[in-house]
């Protein structure tokens, strides 16, 4: 008798490592998944659901550190990002009183027409949803049809959104507002001091400088829309610009 050929129907669930069972079950049921399993001893499993996909966690190596961020991870492909994001901003602000944007855990800001955000769990594991139309390749650097500070702003776009790297592109981005600030366009400086504010803020580090800058700047009405259309989305936007 023939053997049943492969068929194409498969389902892959993610295994990723759990340091501590309280705080995973804690942080996926407070955005809405449904624990399907819960086991602790002799080993740790846990199966959680939310919509059509699943994550399982197991023990963790005993030399796992959560704050490396660098556990495990999945990615989650979907049609379009924004409604999870959206969901999942909802749910932390009912169960914490506000969005978690650093530290661990958290997820990652969402600009409009972005093609992907991260949730980052408690025990450094990365979920990255991304929309399934997203570009195949990235410039990165920033586009080469771009120059000066605008091309700066496209790299940190990318460091932030694809590579999760707050850090590199805070550094980026200040270096380029001190080579390029003075050339640039009054709302082109303003985007750069307001994405300065912004990344300073989720690293903890002092954003007055920036700040101080922002709100020396002289900005015309059509200049000030073109921010608030850009950075609608930044929560203080209102509070920083002149």
């Amino acid at each position: 008798m023939n053997e049943p050929a492969v068929r194409p129907n498969e389902t892959t669930v993610p295994l990723m490592p759990c340091a501590s069972p309280e705080e995973t079950l804690a942080f996926y049921e407070a955005l809405g998944f449904e624990a399907t399993y819960k086991q602790t001893r002799p080993y740790v499993y846990l199966a959680l659901r939310w919509s059509g996909f699943e994550l399982h966690f197991g023990p963790a190596p005993k030399d796992l550190d959560p704050a490396r961020e660098h556990s495990g991870g999945c990615l989650v492909m979907v049609d379009a990002v924004a409604p999870y994001h959206a969901e999942f901003v909802a749910a932390m602000r009912r169960a914490y009183g506000k969005v978690l944007s650093s530290g661990l855990p958290r997820i990652t800001r969402y600009r409009p027409g972005a093609s992907r955000f991260t949730l980052m769990d408690p025990s450094g594991n990365s979920i990255i949803f991304i929309q399934r139309d997203e570009p195949a390749e990235l410039e990165y650097g920033g586009s080469r049809r771009l120059t000066g500070l605008a091309k700066a702003l496209d790299n940190a776009r990318i460091l932030r959104e694809f590579k999760n790297d707050d850090l590199q592109a805070f550094r980026a981005l200040k270096s380029a507002v001190r080579r390029h600030g003075a050339e640039a366009s009054p709302a082109e400086r303003a985007i750069a001091l307001c994405h300065l504010v912004d990344l300073a803020t989720a690293l903890g580090e002092p954003a007055d400088p920036w700040l101080a800058d922002l709100r020396g700047l002289e900005l015309t009405a059509g200049e000030r829309q073109r921010v608030e259309s850009e950075l609608g989305h930044l929560a203080g936007l209102q509070e920083w610009l002149p």
